[in-house]
C-alpha cells in the first residue's frame, strides 16, 4: 500500500519556536517528526512513500533524499502553487494507481498500527476509512457521527451546528482512501491550481450517509503539535513512552470505571438524562488517567434497557451527555461498554429478548474481556474501580486489580474481604497513577 504524506504546510502557529525549520523537520527528542513517521511506517511494511512539499520543501528533500537511509522509497510532489490539502491528489492520480493508499498529515504526531487499520478497511469494503478517536477538546474539533455498522452518517466541522450532547469521536487526519473517490468527485480538475481543493469538505464529507465511508475508532496516539503548548505536551509524552506505548500492537493497560455512583452521582436507576450529573473531581481524575498511558474504559450494567424503561437510543444519549461534559473539562473515555440485559421478568414494558442470563452483566467479566480483545489489554496490569461489590467481583474475575469506591454498606465490604477502598476515583488516581505508577 502506497503512503502519501502531506508535508506542504507552513506551520505558522509553531513558527515562534522553530522559525527556520519546516514543520515536518521539527525535532522531538532530536529526531524530526517526519523521520519518526518514516521509521514507524517502515517497521510496518509501508515502504512506498510519496511526500507532497511546498514551503521549505527543498530542506525536506535534502534531508530525506530518496529514503534509502531509512529503507523506504520516497518520491516527491512539489506544489508550485497552493493546491489546498487535496489538490495534489488529483495531480498525482496516475501515480496513485488503483489500489487504496494511506493518506497522512505531517503536522500530527502519531504511532498507529496501520496494518490493523488496513485490515479493518478491507473487511468493511468502503471507499474511505477515517481514523477517529476521542480527544481533550472535542468542542473545537471535527466531530464524526457513525452508526452501529461504523458507517459515517455525519461530519460536523468546527463551524457546523452540533447537537447539545455528542459522542467524543473526532477526525484525526489519518485516512485510507480508494483512488476511485477522486474519479467520482465533482471537483473540476481543470481549475486545480487556481482554485484550492479541500479534502474534508469537497471529497470526504459528500460521502456521509452513502455507506462508502467508515470509522476506524482507536485509542492510539495522534496529536497535533501545531502550537508551542501542544508541542511541549507531545515531547513530554515521547519522553514518558506514552506515544509508542499506545500503539495497539503493544499490550495496553486500562482503568475500567463503573458509571453510576462512580462517574455520575447515584440516583438509583437513571432513566432521565436531566438527572445525569458528574461527580465532583471525576473529570480531573479522568484527565489524569488520559495522561498516564492507561486507557479509560467505562463498563456499566444497564438493566433499565431490558426492563423497557430506557431505550438504547436514550441510553446512548445519556452517554453522549457524559462524553460532552467530560470533553468540556478536557477529559475523555476511550470506550463505553454496557450490558442491557436483566434476568428477572415481570416488569411492565420489558424487552423479552433481553431478559436472560448473560456473560456481560457484572459480576461476570464479559465486558472487560470484550474490551481486552478489542484493544489488546493486559488485564493483569489493569484496574477496575466501582462503587459496588459486582464491580469488584467482575474485575477480580477478569484478572484485574479491583478497588471499591468507599461505600457505607458495611456488609458489602465484609463480603469482599480485604479489597482496597478509596473515597473517590480522584483519590485513587492521585495516589497511584501520579505517585507510584503501579502496575
Amino acid at each position: 500500500m502506497k503512503t502519501v504524506i502531506m508535508a506542504g504546510g507552513r506551520g505558522s502557529r509553531i513558527s515562534e519556536l522553530f522559525p527556520d525549520i519546516p514543520k515536518p523537520l521539527i525535532p522531538i527528542q532530536n529526531v524530526p517528526v517526519l523521520e519518526r513517521e518514516l521509521i514507524s511506517l517502515k517497521s510496518q511494511g509501508f515502504e512506498d512513500i510519496i511526500i507532497t512539499v511546498s514551503y521549505m520543501g527543498e530542506k525536506i528533500e535534502e534531508y530525506f533524499g530518496d529514503g534509502t537511509k531509512w529503507g523506504v522509497r520516497i518520491t516527491y510532489f512539489e506544489e508550485k502553487v497552493p493546491l489546498g490539502n487535496a489538490g495534489a491528489l488529483f495531480k498525482m492520480r496516475d501515480i496513485l494507481g488503483n489500489e487504496p493508499f494511506l493518506l497522512l498529515n505531517a503536522d500530527a504526531v502519531f504511532d498507529v498500527d496501520f496494518n490493523r487499520m488496513a485490515t479493518f478497511h478491507q473487511s468493511h469494503g468502503g471507499l474511505v476509512t477515517l481514523f477517529t478517536h476521542p480527544n481533550s477538546h472535542p468542542y473545537d474539533s471535527g466531530l464524526i457521527i457513525e452508526n452501529e455498522n461504523h458507517e459515517v452518517e455525519q461530519w460536523l466541522a468546527k463551524e457546523d451546528e452540533r447537537p447539545k450532547y455528542y459522542k467524543n469521536r473526532v477526525n484525526a487526519g489519518l485516512h485510507i482512501i480508494d483512488p476511485k473517490v477522486l474519479d467520482r468527485s465533482e471537483v473540476n480538475t481543470e481549475t486545480i491550481g487556481t482554485v484550492k481543493v479541500d479534502l474534508d469538505r469537497q471529497i470526504l464529507k459528500p460521502l456521509c450517509g452513502t455507506r462508502k465511508m467508515f470509522c476506524y475508532d482507536s485509542p492510539e496516539y495522534v496529536k497535533d503539535m501545531g502550537t508551542p503548548e501542544r508541542f511541549k505536551s507531545v515531547e513530554s509524552d515521547f519522553i514518558s513512552g506514552i506515544v509508542q506505548g499506545k500503539n495497539l500492537k503493544n499490550m495496553q493497560k486500562a482503568v475500567f470505571l463503573d458509571r453510576d455512583g462512580t462517574i455520575n452521582k447515584y440516583v438509583g436507576f437513571l432513566r432521565d438524562i436531566e438527572e445525569f450529573e458528574l461527580i465532583d473531581g471525576v473529570a480531573e481524575a479522568i484527565r489524569i488517567i488520559n495522561a498516564s498511558g492507561y486507557l479509560c474504559i467505562v463498563v456499566t450494567n444497564q438493566p433499565v434497557v431490558a426492563r423497557g424503561e430506557v431505550s438504547i437510543r436514550q441510553l446512548e444519549e445519556i452517554h453522549s451527555k457524559m462524553e460532552t461534559l467530560l470533553g468540556m473539562e478536557g477529559a475523555y473515555v476511550d470506550a463505553i461498554y454496557y450490558c442491557p440485559h436483566h434476568p428477572d421478568r415481570g416488569y411492565p414494558g420489558e424487552i423479552s429478548e433481553l431478559k436472560k442470563e448473560c456473560d456481560c452483566r457484572k459480576p461476570k467479566p464479559g465486558m472487560l474481556l470484550k474490551a481486552a480483545k478489542d484493544f489488546n489489554i493486559d488485564l493483569s496490569r489493569s484496574i477496575m474501580l466501582g462503587d459496588g461489590k459486582n464491580d469488584v467481583k467482575a474485575g477480580l474475575s477478569a484478572g484485574c486489580k479491583s478497588v471499591l469506591i468507599d461505600s457505607q454498606n458495611i456488609n458489602e465490604k465484609q463480603e469482599l474481604g480485604e479489597v482496597q477502598t478509596v473515597d473517590s476515583v480522584l483519590t485513587f488516581v492521585k495516589k497511584y497513577l501520579i505517585v507510584s505508577h503501579i502496575l
